[in-house]
């Protein structure tokens, strides 16, 4: 097995690290810093493998990609990047590099990805050099990382992709990069929301109907399945889709063709399906309310996105993002500073970034000043939404003297009659914060999702109180 390897990297403290863990394993590492020396090294010299950073002295490391393909054409290539975009991670994908790596990365899965790479020595071409993306997909994050990776993973076949994440966490725009950066993108991208529309409808809407199929159809109409051929047709909310719809759009999924409502004969269609939900849909599958052949047909690559409050290290980017496109819209143009970083990221953020998005416009509107800080931040942020732990500590004992002020349980009764006053309105909190999702509820206290279920009858607290309508 070849151990030769070529790092280019013009960050010495990266370079040491990379370098000292691939010769504990037993690798020939030979560092440089520069295009220019790279280049040199590759016509003199021959390497098993290649690790290369972005941004480089003298040039973009990854748009340069052909030049090392002119010379070594079988060398796989792992492409190291401190950007926080999902452009750097197509771009390495429509490179044909062998893995990316977001800084900071784990040196144990760098490691491996290198002795992946000298052991498969995959053929590679040189491909054209990925378009900027628009989207705003942005984290430095691990988990959003992850997300990226995930989305380049599909970007050159016709997987079906199920996208899952509590409301505000962009799971449309991750259907929209999908489509835009992939081999579809040439094609229509058709959105249909199942919450939106009516059940009778849901039919007629996806696979079209004929004229007179039911009372009101004056003229045929043509469905998103339709719409959206040769391209990719997004299914929104698919957890509020009925159950006789379900088993419709099974067999289009499984058969590859249609029929319209009314209609006779069947149609074929080539779409490529995304579907997204906010549901857990396993706990769904149990009550019979989501059909399980559906759910593997649908869940042949998930993308789970995770909620602003598990990424906040992202916030900055985020919100610098949202300033500047609310500059674009005609609002003040500002700036801001890291103590309003500090404030925004401290909050629990419901929402999530469909909220934070809100808040920044908001601020870039009404913010006295060109640069938004933390009083900026205190003053258009309602405070109940701002406190911090301490406060909210402390209104909880507040509340808890209040209740044993107006009530004089009896001796030994104490324990059980505070819990009992108390229980109720914490698995309420619970339920209301994950928007009636079981899974998570539990999660959040901590407990078993029985035992979720038993207290909520128990406590005669009903489940579906919670659910936010779509």
């Amino acid at each position: 097995m070849g151990r030769k390897v070529l790092l280019v990297e013009d960050d010495k403290g990266i370079a040491t690290v990379i370098t000292e863990a691939l010769r504990e394993e037993g690798y020939d590492v030979t560092t440089c810093e520069s295009l220019a020396r790279r280049d040199a090294l590759l016509a003199n010299q021959g390497f098993d493998v290649m690790l290369t950073d972005v941004i480089l002295e003298d040039g973009d490391g990854l748009a340069s990609i052909d030049r090392v393909r002119d010379v070594a054409p079988d060398m796989p290539v792992i492409v190291l990047s401190a950007q926080n975009t999902l452009d750097t991670a197509v771009r390495a994908s429509d490179s044909h590099a062998f893995e990316y790596f977001p800084k900071p990365f784990d040196l144990d899965e760098l490691t491996q990805a290198v002795r992946q790479a000298v052991a498969n020595r995959p053929s590679a071409s040189g491909g054209e050099e990925g378009e900027d993306s628009a989207l705003p997909l942005i984290g430095r994050s691990p988990a959003m990382q992850g997300v990226f990776r995930m989305i380049t993973r599909v970007l050159r076949n016709d997987l079906t992709v199920l996208v899952t994440g509590e409301s505000g966490t962009g799971k449309e725009l991750v259907a929209e990069a999908i489509h835009e950066l992939g081999a579809r993108k040439t094609g229509p991208f058709v959105a249909v929301n199942m919450a939106a529309i009516p059940h009778d409808l849901l039919e007629s809407e996806l696979f079209g109907h004929e004229r007179g199929a039911f009372t009101g159809a004056v003229s045929q109409q043509i469905g998103k399945f339709e719409q959206a051929n040769g391209g990719t047709l997004f299914l929104d909310e698919i957890g509020d889709m009925p159950a006789d719809a379900q088993t419709r759009l099974l067999r289009a999924l499984q058969s590859g063709r249609i029929r319209r409502v009314g209609g006779r004969q069947e149609i074929r269609v080539d779409v490529r399906i995304i579907a997204a939900t906010n549901r857990d849909l396993e706990p769904m599958i149990a009550d019979g309310r989501f059909r399980e052949d559906l759910f593997y047909r649908l869940n042949v690559v998930p993308i789970p996105l995770p909620p602003l409050r598990e990424r906040r290290e992202d916030i900055g980017a985020l919100v610098r993002h949202f300033l500047g496109q609310a500059a674009a819209e005609g609002l003040p143009r500002r700036q801001v500073s890291d103590d309003a970083i500090a404030a925004l990221a401290a909050r629990h953020w419901p929402g999530n970034v469909r909220e934070l998005r809100n808040v920044v416009f908001r601020l870039a509107l009404l913010a006295r000043d060109d640069l938004v800080d933390a009083a900026a931040v205190a003053d258009c942020v309602p405070m109940e939404q701002s406190r911090t732990g301490s406060e909210r500590q402390d209104g909880f004992e507040t509340a808890l003297d209040a209740w044993l002020a107006s009530h004089r349980p009896s001796a030994g009764t104490l324990y059980h009659a505070a819990l009992a006053a108390f229980e109720k309105p914490l698995f309420e909190h619970a339920m209301r914060e994950t928007d009636g999702n079981q899974v998570r509820a539990a999660q959040l206290l901590g407990i078993n999702r029985n035992t979720l279920r038993k207290r909520l009858s128990d406590l005669e607290i009903p489940p579906d109180r919670f659910i936010r309508p779509r």
